[in-house]
């Protein structure tokens, strides 16, 4: 019988050993897909309490805590910080199969040099070790952490109208050991369905100097705003949507569906969609220009439980998997962007897996430009980012397109703890291929194989993102 989580877990043949330790293992993260605080970042933040740092924003744990029947006081809640940690540590113990067993033990041996398995019977002296190697150990400053953990670059998640004045803090500063870029995140300026849509383009023209009163202002605004993340560094934007509008009308028709808003009038389906399809056209030829790549997050249905958002605001546990209608969109919105040569490099990803033949196939549709890869099937992104998940997410894009091109692996995460998430998909990587050539199905050319692991870990981020 194997030992828990040791030195080769996950690699099941010595081949898949080999390249993970020779070839994966040391390997720079770039962190393109984050939800890091920049503040934190800036200001070097050390967590004194493992409490805050392992379950202060992290919706994954709150799930299921909640569904071990703890009660939101042990959660989210006022409680004692060892109350919420006991209440993790036995949560732990009915998580064997899930991903955060693997995720929180790796976590605990990583950081903290903790090879024991969480349990309430053992919680206080794990806690207690924890938080003494917080309050002093170098390594676990933010800064420390980066450091110890190789990380090159993050991409930050960032609204428009943000005045990213931490990143400028930590640019001018350049003392933080990784680069900290900027993403460009427009929801709110798209959601026009949205309450807060109207409020919210008050804030973006202030942000803007734009005096905002049609769709056609708003994208002058977006394309402002976008040309400062540039000079900041932006490599790429991001996009929350349930399916991909392509509903397209004449630049008159959509503007009078703006002003119907702006108006409190109440608007279609039919009209939510147009605007989104006319503003996130105009987006993507922004993208195209300024070379960002593109990334569409597709298939979340969310904040499904009303009561809680009432009380916890939205990303606090209460979404799921999605399963709209995906392909024709998908094909519509980039098939009008090609007519015009504007595709941008584009990341697809999905919630819901029944989407991957559809991306994996579209996506073929429009590579070019001279770029490896330029349209990619994204990582097995939030619910799919377990074993199973991220082994069939690689496995259709090698059957589908092409796997030494792509870009690997992101935490998308709130966590500074969450680096070691990158190790988790390496192993996976590796053991598949590792399989691949022991099972014969590949050559035994260990330069060959080597280098795709080492691309695939790092280096076809960095040429994506960087054009290098």
């Amino acid at each position: 019988m194997k030992k828990f989580m040791d030195k080769d877990f996950l690699l099941e043949t010595k081949t898949s050993q080999k390249l993970y330790h020779d070839y994966a293992a040391d390997m720079p993260i770039f962190d393109y897909h984050c939800h890091l605080i920049p503040e934190e970042i800036a200001k070097n933040k050390r967590f004194d309490n493992i409490t805050d740092i392992w379950l202060g924003g992290d919706h994954y744990k709150w799930r299921q805590m909640r569904t071990c029947g703890f009660p939101e006081r042990l959660i989210t809640g006022d409680a004692d910080k060892y109350d919420k940690f006991l209440a993790w540590a036995e949560t732990m113990e009915n998580l064997i199969g899930n991903p955060l067993y693997h995720w929180t033990h790796l976590e605990l041996q990583r950081y903290f040099g903790i090879y024991d398995i969480l349990n309430r019977e053992n919680a206080k002296k794990i806690y207690e070790e924890c938080n003494k190697k917080l309050q002093n150990d170098p390594d676990l400053t933010v800064w420390g952490i980066m450091k110890k953990f190789n990380v090159y670059a993050v991409g930050t998640t960032d609204d428009p109208a943000d005045d990213l004045k931490w990143h400028i803090k930590i640019k001018e500063e350049d003392k933080c050991p990784a680069k900290v870029i900027p993403s460009f995140r427009p929801d709110k300026a798209l959601n026009i369905n949205k309450p807060d849509f109207a409020d919210y383009i008050k804030k973006l023209s202030d942000a803007a100097g734009i005096k905002i009163e049609s769709a056609d202002d708003v994208i002058k605004a977006l394309d402002k705003r976008l040309d400062f993340f540039v000079e900041m560094g932006c490599k790429a934007s991001d996009h929350a949507l349930e399916t991909c509008p392509h509903t397209f009308l004449d630049p008159k028709a959509v503007n009078e569906i703006f002003k119907k808003k702006i108006s409190s009038e109440a608007l279609s389906d039919e009209e939510v969609d147009a605007y989104k399809t006319y503003v996130l056209t105009a987006l993507a030829k922004m993208y195209k220009e300024k070379d960002i790549a593109m990334q569409c997050h597709f298939a979340s249905i969310r904040d499904n439980n009303k009561t809680m958002f009432k009380m916890l605001g939205p990303d606090t546990g209460f979404d799921a998997s999605h399963d709209k209608d995906l392909a024709e969109g998908v094909a519509m919105f980039f098939g009008n962007l090609s007519e015009s040569d504007d595709v941008p490099k584009t990341i697809f990803y999905s919630l819901n897996p029944k989407d991957y033949y559809s991306l994996g196939t579209l996506m073929g549709c429009w590579q070019g430009d001279g770029i490896k890869g330029k349209i990619q099937l994204g990582s097995a992104w939030w619910f799919c980012d377990h074993r199973d998940g991220m082994t069939d997410q690689m496995k259709i894009l090698a059957n589908l397109g092409m796997l030494p091109a792509f870009i690997g692996m992101l935490t998308d995460s709130r966590s500074f703890l969450s680096y070691p998430r990158h190790e988790y998909f390496r192993r996976i990587l590796c053991n598949i291929i590792g399989k691949w050539t022991e099972n014969g199905e590949i050559p035994d050319d260990e330069a060959m194989l080597g280098k795709i692991v080492k691309d695939i870990s790092f280096n076809n981020a960095k040429a994506y993102f960087e054009g290098k």
